[in-house]
């Protein structure tokens, strides 16, 4: 299936590692120029290197995507570099502190700076570009958290809100032809990984919640949450707009841990 992203242009928050650097390599994989953000320089220009090797179009921009000022420059010297937007994935994400009796309230501050805040400062600053290009497509990187209870309150309630927001833009923004949909990971293995470290150290506990709380035994794949990413970019995905995509396998719990004292 063509999804119509060759010559796209996207923006990736927390595009350096992980989920944020997968969706991007499997973007230009399309055929579209991609632009990562991230706060560390060494990581940044890996990423970029990395990109350009597979023949890509690739920009790196570094900032602090909890600085509104910074993570907007981002945004304008990355359309500027790529000639456009057209796409943009608020991946950046993170907690602070530990449980609610571990945290304090700048812990929650910053959590729900680095989720929720992020996107919606980086979505703002996106639309004016968006509408240059006649329209565009936004993907907020939430997890099962945001509706499935699981640690770290301040973590949860954040993909919540993200969830939420997403829903609510593309009620906002649509009238502007600006598509916005969360997509909801659940625990992703890949190699290097949190899982993948998480397993090397605690091999018998990675194998039961594999076990015990997915239908196939198997944690998802990082090839099968940005599959979905894609499409839910493209305009294949034109009729999907304010929805919650989940890529978790059926998994039962969002996490190994509990709430256990």
């Amino acid at each position: 299936m063509d999804l119509g992203l060759t010559g796209k242009k996207a923006f990736i928050t927390g595009g350096t590692q992980g989920i944020g650097l997968g969706i991007a390599h499997a973007l230009a994989g399309e055929g579209a120029a991609v632009a990562v953000c991230g706060r560390h320089a060494v990581r940044l220009e890996a990423a970029v290197d990395g990109l350009r090797a597979t023949g890509a179009t690739a920009y790196g921009c570094a900032a602090d995507v909890t600085d509104p000022s910074r993570l907007g420059s981002a945004v304008e010297q990355s359309a500027e570099a790529l000639g456009g937007l057209d796409l943009l994935v608020a991946n950046a994400g993170g907690s602070a502190g530990g449980g609610l009796l571990d945290s304090t309230p700048e812990d929650w501050a910053h959590t729900y700076a680095i989720n929720v805040l992020h996107a919606a400062h980086a979505v703002r600053t996106a639309v004016p570009h968006f509408e240059r290009s006649g329209g565009g497509s936004v993907l907020i990187i939430a997890s099962i958290t945001g509706w499935k209870p699981g640690p770290k309150s301040s973590y949860a309630s954040a993909k919540a809100a993200e969830i939420h927001l997403a829903a609510t833009l593309a009620q906002e923004l649509g009238p502007r032809n600006v598509r916005v949909n969360a997509l909801s990971p659940g625990s992703v293995l890949f190699d290097g990984g949190g899982w993948d470290q998480f397993g090397q150290t605690h091999p018998e506990r990675l194998a039961a919640f594999a076990r015990e709380d997915f239908p196939g035994g198997r944690l998802v794949t990082l090839d099968e949450v940005t599959d979905v990413a894609c499409f839910l970019l493209s305009e294949r995905a034109g009729g999907i707009n304010g929805a919650n995509i989940c890529v978790d396998g059926a998994q039962d719990h969002p996490s190994a841990g509990r709430f256990f004292p």
